[in-house]
């Protein structure tokens, strides 16, 4: 696929790299003379000039390209790009920084394709540096939900139990992977045993509850410091 990516500062330029390395062409825009020059030493195709201007989006053949990321600091620069890019019929990814206002984000979220948050992927990164062992955060989908990877341990209550056996409430199964297997679509008939992982989307509120019955007792009470606890998600099982 053909991308463009506007920004070559921190997010712009690891993410044009992650891009390239899995063989897509990819195009820089950068108006930092500085920033360029660094860029076009890294081997990328580089246009120089302000991402928010249609001319220098020309120049990088916007009407060829199949997404436009628009990942500069400016949140100005990155909206005004993905109109442009819109206008060409690409998919637009605009970066936002967290310090914006919820409203400021829905404003800008209703008029492109995706918007990225650096600040809170970063964060995500360091809570499962600290976190560790069987639990992984994969992303934050709104303020109060998260999608988590589960590791069964020994120790789970649910070992042993098939998926149809567990009925959460207030969390979702999303996937399913045996040890040492790819993650597919869970199947009712698909039993829990130590190594297997599940990918569930729940409230921040019942994290905690979630975790105590796929991973089972932590006496650290890291999930809980971390994610809050609350009213428990109803999950049944046998007796």
């Amino acid at each position: 696929m053909r991308f463009i990516v506007i920004g070559a500062g921190r997010v712009g330029l690891r993410t044009a790299r992650v891009l390239r390395e899995e063989g897509h062409d990819v195009t820089v825009v950068e108006r930092d003379p500085d920033r360029a020059s660094r860029a076009r030493n890294a081997g990328f195709s580089v246009v120089e000039g302000d991402g928010s201007h249609e001319d220098v989006l020309a120049k990088a053949a916007v009407e060829r390209a199949d997404a436009v990321g628009a990942l500069t600091g400016d949140l100005n620069v990155n909206f005004a790009a993905c109109m442009i890019a819109n206008h060409h019929g690409c998919r637009t990814v605009m970066r936002i920084d967290e310090d914006y206002r919820e409203e400021i984000y829905q404003k800008y979220a209703d008029e492109v394709d995706e918007v990225v948050y650096p600040e809170r992927l970063g964060a995500i990164g360091a809570k499962n540096a600290l976190l560790g062992g069987n639990i992984r955060a994969i992303a934050d989908i709104a303020e109060n939900l998260q999608v988590l990877l589960f590791t069964i341990t020994d120790e789970s209550p649910m070992r042993g139990y098939t998926l149809s056996e567990v009925q959460p409430s207030q969390a979702r199964l999303l996937a399913f992977g045996k040890r040492d297997q790819p993650m597919r679509i869970p199947f009712p008939d698909d039993s829990l045993e130590a190594g297997d992982r599940v990918a569930v989307l729940a409230d921040f509120e019942v994290l905690d509850d979630v975790r105590q019955l796929l991973v089972g007792d932590d006496p650290a009470g890291t999930l809980a410091s971390a994610a809050g606890t609350g009213v428990g998600p109803e999950w049944s099982s046998p007796t």
